[in-house]
C-alpha cells in the first residue's frame, strides 16, 4: 500500500508560533487605550465639571433639577449636602446639591 501514497510528516507553520504572545499584549495594550481614551477620560471629565458645579452653588442661582424642577435656590448649607429652592412664592422644596442638572441663566424663571 506505501507504494503509491507516501508518508505525511508534520511541518513547521511558516513564521513558527514565536511571537504569538507578544502580539496578544500589543493588542491588549491597543484595546487599553482605546478604552481610556473612549470610555473612562470623557466620563471623569463630566464628573469633575458636575462636581465643580455643586461647590459653586449659592443663594439666587436658577437651577434645572435632573427631574426637570426649575427653581431659585433661597438656602444653601455648606455643612450638610442640601439646599432650598423656591419653585414659585409659595412653593419651597428642599433638594440634595448633586440633584442639580444645570445652572440657568438670570431671569429663566421669568421668561418660562
Amino acid at each position: 500500500m506505501s507504494l503509491f501514497i507516501s508518508n505525511a510528516y508534520a511541518q513547521a507553520a511558516p513564521g513558527g508560533a514565536q511571537g504569538g504572545g507578544f502580539e496578544m499584549l500589543i493588542m491588549l495594550g491597543i484595546f487599553g487605550l482605546i478604552f481610556y481614551f473612549m470610555l473612562y477620560r470623557p466620563q471623569a471629565k463630566r464628573v469633575k465639571e458636575h462636581k465643580n458645579l455643586v461647590a459653586s452653588l449659592s443663594k439666587g442661582d436658577e437651577v434645572l433639577t435632573q427631574g426637570g424642577l426649575v427653581g431659585k435656590i433661597t438656602k444653601v448649607t455648606d455643612e450638610k449636602d442640601f439646599m432650598e429652592v423656591a419653585l414659585n412664592d409659595s412653593t419651597h422644596i428642599v433638594l440634595q446639591k448633586s440633584s442639580v442638572a444645570a445652572v440657568l441663566p438670570k431671569g429663566t424663571m421669568k421668561a418660562i
